[in-house]
């Protein structure tokens, strides 16, 4: 049994405390509550188009939430029984009552949540942050996982590059608050253009009813007490994870990995190098590689068909299931 592991612990829907203003639910989207010892998780699902198939779990990444993926969802629900997380401190899930923001932190929270819910093995997803958590879980948890569909993982690298830097600067102490003092007098449209100009291949892909609901969930964001503190410490996280060695480290655990692997890299991301994609292939024993030269960070909502394509051509190596 890992570490990360704690058995016996049972989920029950429960209400989340009040957020400042309602998260978004696309068309056909339901979201409801989890509630697990010291830890609320706020699950977007999309019912599946009929009975009987095999669940499926979708990982968000630093700064974002369950929303990321309701572009991809409604593309398999013919193929699988999805849903997707928000992790603690993001989306409308609030901070855990331990604080820890770690990569083995949220990877706890994910186990704990398939365990509780006793829903796997899944197809498990993940990308940028939450393809660094989903490793970690198809690592220490092979059990829970039949396959795994990782979107520009954040796995670590030698050479950052530079375009990443300000990302991985979240993680020093005291800077996120002297940037949240800086930058209280940016609106939150000016705040979503940065983030798309940073993880979007081409920001122009996306549409102005994407844009205006992007700004409004800024805006959310930002009236919660906890946004920055939980950018900060999931930050530290990757960059801690990033320097441990030996069997807890990333790459070691990526070599451990025994469900097929689909990768999934950006040429224009500016957060993942795409130079990673190889080593990547290398790593996961048995992966396939879809390269997109086009995307950037986050393929799964720029190039959703191809992501979705990829993954059913894993699903029928795997034998369909």
């Amino acid at each position: 049994m890992s570490s990360t592991e704690l058995p016996g612990v049972r989920a029950a829907a429960a209400a989340v405390a009040p957020t400042v203003s309602a998260v978004r639910v696309a068309e056909g989207e339901r979201l409801r509550s989890v509630t697990l010892a010291g830890l609320t998780l706020n699950v977007r699902s999309r019912p599946p188009e009929r009975t009987g198939l095999a669940p499926a779990l979708y990982v968000h990444g630093l700064g974002g939430s369950s929303q990321n993926w309701s572009a991809l969802m409604p593309l398999l629900q013919d193929v699988v029984d999805g849903e997707a997380l928000d992790l603690p401190g993001f989306g409308d899930s609030p901070p855990p009552d331990d604080g820890n923001y770690s990569v083995t932190g949220h990877a706890r929270a994910v186990i704990r949540f398939l365990d509780a819910g006793e829903r796997g093995p899944v197809h498990l997803f993940g990308n940028s942050l939450g393809g660094a958590v989903a490793t970690r879980v198809a690592a220490v948890r092979p059990d829970l996982v039949r396959t795994l569909t990782l979107i520009s993982p954040a796995l670590p690298e030698i050479r950052v590059q530079l375009s990443a830097a300000p990302t991985a600067l979240l993680a020093v102490p005291g800077l996120v608050s002297l940037f949240a003092r800086m930058s209280r007098d940016w609106t939150a449209e000016e705040r979503t253009r940065g983030v798309m100009a940073l993880c979007y291949g081409d920001p122009a892909r996306v549409s102005d009813a994407g844009f205006r609901a992007a700004v409004a969930e800024m805006e959310r964001r930002l009236e919660l007490p906890y946004f920055w503190d939980a950018m900060a410490r999931s930050a530290r996280g990757i960059v801690d994870a990033y320097t441990l060695g030996g069997q807890h480290g990333l790459w070691r655990q990526a070599e451990r990995v025994l469900a097929p692997t689909q990768l999934v890299y950006g040429g224009r991301d500016r957060l993942v190098s795409y130079r990673m994609a190889r080593r990547a292939s290398a790593a996961f024993r048995d992966s396939r590689l879809l390269t997109l030269p086009d995307a950037g960070h986050v393929a799964m909502m720029e190039y959703p068909e191809a992501v979705a394509q990829a993954f059913r051509e894993l699903l029928d190596e795997d034998g369909g299931s």
